[in-house]
């Protein structure tokens, strides 16, 4: 069985460079979205969507996400909209604060998928 890295880079998600980590940025304007930690985790999850989907995969098949928070303390309220994109079980997750992200964002999701058969 042989593997080979490929790029993936659908119209329905910002392409931003070669990072795994996605950002509220709109797919459209590829401007960052300066909003609340809900936003900004809405828009970061929507993203992901359509990178997995388009890898042939799905947010079902995600094993793995790490979020990088800005605050931790907005933690609870990143959950809240965050669970809302999962079915259970939901994907293994670890979830840091960091020092600063890119464009000032309060949140970055990173996530590792399966892609079926």
């Amino acid at each position: 069985m042989s593997h080979k890295k490929e790029v993936i880079l659908p119209n329905s998600a910002p392409s931003a460079g070669p990072y795994s980590g996605q950002l509220a940025i709109d797919p459209v304007t590829k401007q960052f979205v300066n909003g609340d930690i809900t936003e900004q985790t809405r828009i970061s999850l929507m993203n992901v969507k359509a990178l997995v989907e388009a890898a042939g995969s799905s947010m079902d098949h995600i094993v793995k996400t790490t979020v990088y928070l800005a605050d931790i303390n907005e933690w609870p309220i990143m959950n809240e909209e965050y669970s809302k994109h999962f079915s259970k079980p939901a994907p293994a997750r670890s979830a840091f604060q960091v020092a600063a992200l890119p464009l000032g964002a309060k949140v970055e999701i990173e996530v590792i998928a399966a892609i079926p058969n």
